[in-house]
């Protein structure tokens, strides 16, 4: 039977724009307050994401890189390893293209405050967060990037994160990443 005749969608509209997540959920894009997602749908999306949009070294996961950013705060380390969770939903864009976007921008904004409300987070960006995020972008470009992407980062004297890229398959990033989360509860 094809799959057409079956009418099996990975894509619906009801109320809004709606994913199936992992867990079975339906997540509305446009509303994703009212969906029941999870931390494993979170932690499973992140964990398949590729930074850069796969245009480094070897895969690299948003879960990974999400980590090392969790590891570096000491204020609230369990927003900073929310602090890209939309992605898990909405994919890991490039900043040169989310700036392209604005609709996009806006919805990744709903995206994340959905997150931060149902987690018990801060929906205000923390300085803290935005400058482990960048040392921690600093210290993945020079590891696993071609040389001299990371001279944004000499010119704006962001030093970059001493950590190590380890190149977690998605399943270790995953287990890590949940590992994590129950750990800051």
């Amino acid at each position: 039977m094809s799959w057409s005749r079956q009418r099996v969608t990975a894509v619906k509209v009801d109320v809004g724009p709606s994913i199936m997540l992992h867990s079975g959920t339906w997540l509305d894009l446009l509303s994703p307050h009212t969906s029941a997602f999870t931390i494993e749908d979170i932690a499973h999306g992140l964990a398949l994401q590729c930074r850069y949009a796969g245009q480094c070294l070897d895969f690299y996961s948003v879960a990974e890189h999400s980590l090392l950013v969790s590891d570096l705060v000491e204020e609230d380390p369990l927003a900073a390893l929310l602090h890209d969770a939309a992605e898990a939903f909405l994919g890991d864009i490039t900043r040169p293209l989310k700036q392209m976007l604005p609709d996009y921008r806006q919805i990744e904004t709903e995206m994340q405050r959905a997150i931060a409300e149902r987690f018990g987070i801060s929906t205000q960006s923390s300085p803290a967060i935005k400058r482990a995020d960048l040392r921690v972008l600093a210290a993945e470009q020079a590891q696993i990037m071609p040389a001299g992407t990371d001279e944004w980062a000499k010119r704006d004297r962001i030093a970059p994160a001493l950590v190590k890229v380890r190149f977690l398959s998605p399943r270790e990033a995953k287990s890590a990443f949940l590992r994590r989360y129950e750990a800051l509860q």
